[in-house]
């Protein structure tokens, strides 16, 4: 069994962040480890409160995962302060760590700043070159690159920007255009673009947790980028069309469907 490792933020709601992953990578057939950089407290109404984890406990977590354990791939999520990006980049260096895929969290759907507008610069000097896969949203880009994103054209041109930045693959999500929900990934050289049907739902909390995790697994597993980042946009699609309407705000999706499908564990079964 492949070993995957999320260095990320914990969600006491359970639909994001370390507990997304740990999900995500039981359903690809993974074995799941973690790395809290972070507690929050949040719900699917919003995140109410942060804590960081001390540097101290974060640099023994990393050492504690890899004296021990072989580790195929990492999905670093949630990393709120620059000391914590630089802990994260030392320890991962340290240890030649591979497969790395990034998915630079900002702004929860709520508004809440996950990462501090001063940590930007450390996240993109440091994490960015490390990443084998980078997986930003629109506003995420925007934010990184510095450039407006309205069409195809300026998803390239983004993605082409944060390329010469150091990651190996730049998958661009387009899922917060209101006419297209067109994601591309781009490789330095090629861009290949990725659709998928929207689906008309308001219970997405957790899906870019959910799809770096499942990149990272497929990594583990031994496909190339290109394979990784389709078979993660295709559970993710499943995973948001069979999404629950827990609380009172954005719901979680459905990181088990097709195992629970194929043991006849639905309600419809």
């Amino acid at each position: 069994m492949k070993k995957v490792l999320t260095i990320a933020g914990s969600d006491s709601s359970g639909g994001a962040g370390i507990q997304a992953d740990l999900k995500a990578f039981s359903a690809h057939g993974v074995f799941g480890m973690s790395v809290i950089t972070a507690v929050t407290a949040q719900n699917t109404q919003g995140v109410f409160a942060v804590q960081d984890i001390d540097i101290a406990v974060i640099d023994k977590q990393i050492e504690a995962i890899f004296d021990d354990i072989t580790v195929d791939a990492v999905k670093i999520g949630m990393v709120s302060r620059t000391e914590t990006i630089k802990a994260i980049a030392n320890g991962l260096k340290k240890y030649n760590a591979q497969n790395i895929v990034v998915d630079p969290v900002m702004i929860s759907k709520s508004g809440y700043y996950l990462l501090q507008p001063e940590a930007v610069e450390a996240l993109i000097s440091y994490l960015l070159p490390l990443a084998s896969v980078v997986t930003p949203n629109i506003p995420e880009a925007e934010e990184i690159s510095g450039l407006r994103i309205h069409s195809l054209k300026d998803m390239e041109e983004a993605a082409k920007f944060i390329h010469q930045l150091g990651p190996k693959y730049v998958l661009l999500k387009g899922g917060h255009r209101e006419d297209d929900a067109t994601d591309i990934l781009f490789d330095g050289e090629s861009y290949q673009y990725l659709s998928t049907p929207r689906i008309a739902t308001q219970n997405t909390h957790g899906t870019g947790c959910t799809l770096s995790a499942a990149i990272a697994a497929n990594l583990a597993r031994g496909y190339s980028a290109q394979e990784a980042v389709s078979r993660g946009k295709e559970y993710i699609h499943t995973a948001i069309e069979h999404s629950f309407a827990i609380g009172k705000g954005v719901g979680p999706v459905h990181h088990f469907y097709n195992l629970y499908k194929g043991a006849g564990m639905l309600n419809d079964e």
